[in-house]
């Protein structure tokens, strides 16, 4: 055995580390965190200082046995984990939990894992260091006592099975006031005027009016005004200007930028990311510093000399905004500025070939340009047209990385043509478009980490996993909206000539944006109005400022949580005792047939619509559609609902019906499910039986395609065809056939040998 034990947390990372030391060390994995709160009950002793009660959680039971057997008979045991809160918990659950001597034990940590940050670390080791344990213990105890007596109280106010969370709430909160300026939001219409002059040497210049016209009728008279006037140059302005690079990335930043350039998730870009950590591409993921080391700036600045010239360079330190940034701390950057381009999966190579450039460019000088500004006068107008343009002297930075932008309108601007002062211009044509205003944007998980970066809500660790989370929980729903048809007026002056048309266009597109769903919009209202504290998007932030002060040794870590849990618990009681139940209830109209009430709620099972009073013993009800919401649904969408199944007939002395359920319309056929897919333009409230049949029948016809082989004896093993080609479905296994084995000659005895020599899966670790 060798003399050292290593320990870190990721088994790629072990790989990568194992490399670097010699034959004397051994580097194992603990595969994350190794103990968490009990799951049983709270797990939190409040009358003893809020003593939380851990215990090593089940799938890791083999883990710790084997890594105490090892420690037992190394000399030295080395804690390796990440740099941040989380690796120094990770750590002290590994010295608590496999009992290892403090004279034994080291603790080391490294930005990055390459060969001479691993030997420098192993030269520079430290105790461990218990205020960045207790921050990381103070949000977990916080967040388990926000959870366990807030989801009780959801469950006996709005619906079972739900929950709520410290920062999760909150960021709900963000979606859904978003989603209610965006329903309050009313849209302006003005006019944009766009004229275009033809130039002597057959180029063309394009100017606009910077103002924009906001009625229809001043439109109309300016456009026919300027198609009798002169137009003449009056004045030309050129300066010089410049711009300047982005610090490098954070992980708030790549997160955005990756989402922008490379159409990552959030959650996919951290993935993506520890992936080129742990393979020792980068420095570490997890970070709000802009700060590049000085052995980073010196190398930077010889990949930059040698692959673009001295002229490119520029030495640039950056300040973190952040607020309790870690400045000690390093940006996310290339461990080896020399290497553009690295090996390995898609993904990685593009995250990769961002961070350099990003990296890269943030030391290369600025861009310089010169901006031409030209104003053109209207003979019989006051108003004067403006065009501008820009020439690109010096690249600089650009040569290599340009950030992106959220702002879809942005138009670059291109060079202008020769002009001269006092030219007369030629008119080719002039527009008018009517343009309108637009809502507020609706969060992209990238945005709306940078709105809780901007509050202070969370840290780098926390982002994506909040985001997960709120998505997971059913609150946010991440999607994709079609446009729909706007008319609008165009009008033009063409020859002299003015035209007026009405044109359509298609507005409103959205492209994998947050929605709060009913639930979600539901448990928000109950929260702020019953937990205004635990909403406040202020409170939230302190609460995080009040963790770094833990983490740097000025507060004590359950002090900390007796202030908040006495108020807040006496909150808890308070609203289960007095508050009303929250359904986000919405009266639609009256039923003319019935003149019954109708309805819109959450209930037990989520959003649905009600036929009569919560008194009327014949009450009916009918869940929603997918697309359709409490806050939206009109009487007579209500009312299509409750026709709801629809008899077509019978087939085959079978029932007939047409309906929608959770996973979208279908037709019901005895006991079986047909789906109305959405291409065949059919809905459960046109459907005929005839169309029905049709659908049976090529369901029919697909699942004996799929079966090829039963067996009488044991209903429980079937052969079938799958997307992947035949496999054998064994109880709930799913088990591969040889790609040499005919699977219509398999036996059951064949089936039970390929089920015994097939390794069980082993259940998927829940991520710490």
């Amino acid at each position: 055995m060798s003399k050292n034990l290593v320990i870190v947390e990721s088994p790629a990372k072990a790989t990568t580390i194992s490399n670097y030391l010699g034959k004397d060390f051994t580097v194992k994995s603990s595969f994350g965190h190794v103990r968490d709160l009990q799951k049983k009950g709270m797990s939190i002793e409040i009358e003893n200082g809020f003593k939380p009660n851990y215990e090593v959680t089940p799938d890791k039971k083999q883990v710790v046995a084997e890594l105490k057997k090892l420690a037992k008979s190394a000399e030295m045991v080395w804690l390796a984990t990440d740099e941040d809160r989380e690796g120094e918990a990770i750590s002290w659950h590994l010295l608590e939990a496999l009992s290892l001597k403090p004279e034994k034990t080291k603790r080391i940590t490294f930005n990055e894992i390459t060969k001479p940050a691993i030997q420098k670390a192993i030269t520079q080791p430290r105790e461990l260091d218990i205020n960045l344990v207790n921050a990381q213990q103070a949000r977990r105890v916080l967040d388990r006592l926000v959870g366990f007596e807030l989801s009780p109280v959801l469950w006996r106010k709005v619906k079972p099975s739900l929950s709520a969370g410290r920062v999760q709430s909150v960021t709900v909160r963000l979606i859904v006031e978003r989603e209610r300026e965006i329903n309050a939001f009313k849209s302006t219409s003005s006019y944009r005027v766009i004229a275009v002059f033809d130039l002597d040497n057959g180029a063309q210049l394009k100017a606009e009016l910077p103002k924009r016209i906001s009625k229809l009728t001043d439109a109309e008279a300016f456009l026919k005004a300027c198609g009798s006037a002169e137009f003449t140059i009056s004045n030309i302005q050129t300066k010089p200007a410049k711009k300047s690079p982005a610090a490098p990335f954070t992980t708030s930043t790549l997160q955005q930028e990756a989402s922008r350039k490379l159409g990552f998730s959030v959650a996919q870009t951290m993935t993506v990311a520890q992936r080129l950590y742990e393979a020792g591409k980068i420095t570490y993921m997890r970070t709000d510093s802009v700060n590049l080391s000085d052995t980073a700036l010196s190398a930077a600045a010889g990949a930059i000399t040698s692959a673009y010239g001295e002229k490119y360079h520029k030495t640039r330190k950056y300040k973190s905004k952040a607020k309790g940034a870690q400045e000690a701390h390093e940006a996310i950057r290339p461990t080896d500025f020399s290497v553009n381009e690295v090996d390995g999966e898609r993904n990685e190579k593009r995250l990769y070939e961002l961070i350099w450039k990003r990296s890269i460019a943030s030391q290369m000088s600025d861009a310089e340009l010169e901006k031409t500004s030209v104003t053109i006068d209207i003979s019989n107008r006051d108003e004067q047209l403006q065009a501008s343009g820009e020439v690109l002297k010096f690249d600089g930075f650009l040569k290599v990385y340009l950030e992106g932008t959220d702002d879809e309108e942005e138009e670059q601007k291109g060079m202008l043509p020769p002009l001269t002062l006092n030219q007369n211009l030629v008119l080719n044509h002039m527009q008018g478009v009517e343009r309108f205003t637009h809502h507020p944007a609706r969060y992209t998980e990238a945005s709306l980490v940078r709105k809780l970066e901007e509050l202070g809500i969370g840290r780098p660790s926390t982002y994506a996993p909040t985001i997960s989370t709120v998505q997971k929980r059913g609150y946010v729903l991440k999607q994709d909206r079609e446009g729909v048809e706007r008319k609008y007026n165009y009008l033009v002056i063409e020859g002299g000539e003015f035209n007026k048309e009405i044109k359509t266009e298609t507005t409103g597109a959205e492209k994998s944006k947050l929605f709060p769903t009913d639930i979600g919009i539901v448990v928000n209202d109950f929260l702020v109005e019953h937990f205004k504290q635990i909403m406040d998007y202020q409170f939230t932030a302190q609460v995080e400022a009040k963790f770094d002060e833990i983490a740097e040794g000025g507060l004590v870590w359950n002090n900390m949580i007796g202030d908040f849990y006495k108020p807040f618990h006496d909150q808890v009681e308070n609203t289960i005792e007095h508050s009303e139940r929250a359904s986000g209830e919405r009266e639609l109209g009256i039923d003319p047939t019935t003149n019954k009430k109708v309805i819109a709620r959450i209930g037990r099972f989520g959003p649905m619509v009600q036929l009569g009073d919560a008194e009327d013993e014949d009450k009916r009800f009918s869940s929603l559609r997918a697309d359709q919401s409490i806050t939206s649904i009109t009487l007579e969408e209500a009312l299509d609902l409750f026709k709801l199944p629809r008899a077509l007939g019978e087939f085959k002395g079978k029932a007939v019906s047409a309906s929608v359920g959770r996973f979208g319309p279908y037709v019901k056929y005895g006991s079986t499910f047909v789906s109305i897919k959405k291409d065949t333009g059919l809905t459960p409230f046109t459907i005929t039986l005839d169309q029905a049949e049709e659908l049976i029948l090529a369901k029919e016809k697909a699942d004996a395609e799929k079966m090829i082989k039963v067996f009488e004896d044991r209903p429980e093993v079937q052969i079938l065809n799958g997307r992947w080609g035949p496999y054998i479905k064994y109880g709930k296994r799913n088990l591969k056939i040889a790609k040499d084995v005919d699977p219509k000659s398999l036996t059951i005895e064949d089936c039970d040998k390929i089920a015994k020599e097939t390794p069980e899966k082993a259940t998927k670790r829940k991520k710490a």
